[in-house]
């Protein structure tokens, strides 16, 4: 199969995942009233942060992909607008808003494993070359997984829903 991506490219997609998961957590603790709950979700919006720094500073490190644009800023426009359609995707907060605590952690789990599932698909158009940092990525979102999946346990454990 023909290298389609480049590592660049997935580290900016990534980068937009992680931000629209920060939003998806920041909001989702705005909207507990368990101080718990709220305190779970704002520490999982800052590792989106902390994944973000990993991922820009694994970008800064390696060769700016520049393909050719029509107009400046084009294709960075696509890539954008590309991402945020990617797993925490825009108005998720809104279907959310009816949910538990045990939902959204639910809800936070199967976008990690999204994210896991997309990362382990883009290899495959890549340079092999470049495989090593996408695996740095798929380490980091495996993390983000095992954390929401301990902090269901837990609550679940304590029999609460918020």
């Amino acid at each position: 199969m023909g290298n389609f991506f480049n590592i660049s490219e997935i580290y900016q997609f990534a980068i937009k995942i992680e931000e629209n998961g920060e939003k998806f957590y920041r909001e989702f603790a705005k909207k507990t009233k368990d101080e718990e709950v709220q305190n779970l979700f704002l520490f999982l919006a800052d590792e989106e942060v902390r994944h973000k720094k990993i991922f820009e500073d694994n970008l800064s490190k390696i060769e700016k992909y520049e393909p050719p644009e029509a107009y400046p800023g084009e294709y960075f426009a696509y890539l954008k607008k590309y991402a945020e359609g990617l797993i925490f995707t825009k108005g998720i907060e809104k279907e959310m808003e009816k949910k538990d605590i045990i939902d959204a952690i639910n809800f936070g789990i199967r976008r990690e494993l999204d994210s896991i599932m997309y990362y382990l698909e883009m290899k495959d158009l890549i340079p092999e070359t470049q495989h090593l940092e996408l695996d740095k990525i798929i380490k980091e979102e495996r993390s983000h997984f095992v954390r929401l999946s301990n902090l269901k346990q837990k609550i679940e454990k304590k029999g609460g829903e918020s």
